[in-house]
């Protein structure tokens, strides 16, 4: 099972998207532009030393990488966005399934208390959402992790706000950029594993 560390994070906040974004409440708006992803955090193949199968993810949350294991003492390194403070969460997972251009869909409890936001919703089959595409919060591809037979609510995916790669701004999920989201999505099968560090840990081996 996965753990919520840090405060309570309520179910609320996780549906919302794992979103982070430009506003005070954290919540994605579209008007919202900065600058590009830190070269910091771009994508590159690192020693990485493991017993882990390849096609496993293991995130390690403190220094803000993703490490897609690619062969024998090797992998993938991504960087990513990852749970603000009292939204960190760790543990295992394994991916259920995955989406290309996700839809979102904020919950009613949301719309009432930030209404301004029904402006940017159409009506869908699942509800007031907003359809996936260059602007939308998830980005250009999702993954959706489960814990044996249930959904944990977090995600790994997209953002159209690359700037924010390398800090702490979801509300729990793993965000990386387009470009990489699109990368990894590509390498990953389903039921492939993901391995969650708490923030406590030590930094991961190939930084």
């Amino acid at each position: 099972m996965l753990v919520v560390r840090g405060l309570a994070c309520a179910v609320l906040l996780i549906l919302v998207a794992c979103v982070g974004g430009t506003t005070s409440a954290g919540i994605f708006m579209p008007w919202g532009q900065q600058g590009g992803p830190n070269p910091a955090f771009a994508r590159q193949v690192v020693a990485y030393p493991t017993h882990e199968r390849p096609g496993t993810m293991i995130i390690d949350p403190a220094s803000h990488f993703l490490y897609f294991i690619h062969d024998a003492g090797q992998a993938i390194r991504y960087g990513v966005g990852v749970g603000a403070e009292g939204f960190v969460w760790s543990g295992r997972a394994t991916v259920h399934s995955k989406q290309q251009w996700p839809d979102w869909y904020p919950p009613a409890e949301m719309l009432v208390r930030k209404p301004e936001l029904r402006q940017y919703m159409v009506k869908m089959p699942g509800g007031l959402g907003m359809k996936g595409g260059p602007e939308n919060p998830l980005g250009a591809r999702a993954m959706y992790l489960y814990s044996g037979d249930k959904d944990t609510l977090y995600r790994i995916h997209g953002t159209n706000e690359p700037w924010t790669i390398g800090t702490n701004v979801s509300s729990g999920c793993i965000r990386l950029t387009n470009e990489d989201i699109v990368d990894l999505y590509n390498r990953t099968p389903i039921g492939a594993k993901v391995i969650v560090f708490g923030t406590g840990k030590p930094a991961a081996a190939g930084q």
